[in-house]
């Protein structure tokens, strides 16, 4: 399968962006690409960068909505799968979510972000609710795909639940910052969660000077093995290619030892 992360910075005008993205969609496609994927709230400002002031609802949008209608509507057109993630309301809760839609253009569902974090430049809790959807794994035109929004990577309760979930794929929508954690540490983190789990990861990360932070970019895929695919640059807009044969997943270390040798009728007390 012919996967396109799509590391593209994000200006204040929502429909710039959007038109940005759909325009990056179409080059991906004319390159073969079956499945692209977009960073963490790719079409607007990364919001929880300064704290929420009043109320924050006004800068998400519904899904359906706009913004999910014009990617269905891309998706059906060039025959692609699509991850994206957006500021979501729904009702009077806001979320960080990701619509997955299918090559048909039918939107299949969403993950919502679980963990939410505060910290500095990351003020995310005057924002999201937690998300309540668990880790859902949609069957695509393009194979099995779990997605983990950001901060949901760092915890490997829930990337193992993708794997049980029958992902052969996992998606990342990140927000990452230039020197945000240790040189290195993104990819060593999901290079481990792949071997362990058995499956792809797709980690496409935002990019670009914004009002409080500077992002990275630095997407990537690896494999199965832990392996590095391919690797986009830092600091620069980008579309970066992967062909990734998902039935390698099946020969996995994790496939053949690890998952079959589970015990998880122990682990519920002890993770308590």
């Amino acid at each position: 399968m012919h996967l396109a992360l799509i590391q593209q910075h994000a200006a204040k005008n929502r429909e710039e962006n959007t038109q940005r993205g759909l325009n990056a969609i179409r080059t991906a496609a004319a390159a073969g690409a079956e499945c692209v994927c977009f960073a963490e709230l790719a079409f607007e400002p990364f919001h929880p960068q300064t704290p929420a002031c009043g109320s924050v609802a006004e800068l998400a949008e519904t899904i359906p909505g706009p913004t999910t209608d014009a990617l269905c509507a891309i998706a059906r057109e060039l025959s692609v799968v699509v991850v994206f993630n957006l500021f979501e309301r729904d009702g009077d809760r806001c979320y960080d979510t990701s619509p997955v839609i299918d090559a048909d253009g039918t939107l299949l569902g969403k993950t919502r972000m679980v963990h939410i974090t505060d910290s500095p430049g990351f003020h995310e809790r005057g924002f999201y609710a937690p998300g309540d959807f668990g880790a859902p794994v949609f069957q695509t035109a393009a194979g099995n795909i779990g997605v983990a929004i950001c901060y949901d990577r760092h915890f490997p309760e829930y990337m193992r639940a993708l794997a049980v979930g029958g992902a052969d794929l996992v998606l990342v929508p990140q927000a990452g910052a230039v020197d945000e954690w240790p040189d290195g540490m993104y990819e060593a983190e999901l290079r481990v969660a792949a071997f362990q789990s058995g499956y792809f990861v797709g980690l496409c990360n935002r990019v670009g000077r914004e009002e409080r932070l500077t992002f990275a970019g630095e997407s990537f895929v690896c494999g199965p093995d832990g392996a590095m695919i391919a690797r986009a640059p830092r600091g620069e807009d980008h579309v970066l290619h992967a062909e990734v044969a998902l039935d390698a997943t099946q020969d996995s270390p994790a496939r053949r030892l690890f998952l079959p040798d589970r015990r998880p009728q122990l682990y519920a007390d002890w993770l308590a």
